[in-house]
């Protein structure tokens, strides 16, 4: 099991490199090609979402995100945006719901801000032959 952590200031700019990095982690995976575009469009979301819970706020901390390949792809994004941040009335995450399979939104544990957690299948062939 490998895992890419990334960590960048919440403009939208970097959101897209999020979603670059998440797809060829992805890729490496054994996530299926089919499922590349459900991928790509959830991480782009995900990071969008906690780029905006952030600026909403005025927060400059980070915006944290950790891809990790092993029985599953897993896609962990974490926000710090303050609990006045309702996250039962995001669209955001009623979109995500819509689109990935696998999907948890919480808050964190242990101080503000919500974890965003998406996972896919993988392909068992393409990860014997790395």
């Amino acid at each position: 099991m490998a895992t890419v952590r990334l960590e960048f200031t919440p403009e939208p700019a970097h959101v897209r490199t999020a979603r670059l990095v998440g797809v060829a982690v992805a890729r490496r995976a054994g996530v299926p090609d089919d499922q590349l575009d459900e991928v790509r469009l959830a991480i782009g979301e995900a990071c969008a979402r906690a780029v905006a819970r952030h600026q909403r706020v005025g927060l400059r901390d980070v915006v944290a995100v950790a891809f990790t390949d092993g029985d599953r792809y897993v896609v962990q994004v974490w926000d710090h945006a303050g609990d006045e941040e309702q996250i039962t009335v995001d669209v955001s995450a009623s979109l995500l719901q819509a689109i990935v399979k696998d999907l948890q939104v919480r808050p964190l544990e242990g101080g503000p801000g919500t974890e965003v957690q998406m996972a896919w299948p993988v392909r068992r062939a393409s990860r014997l032959g790395r």
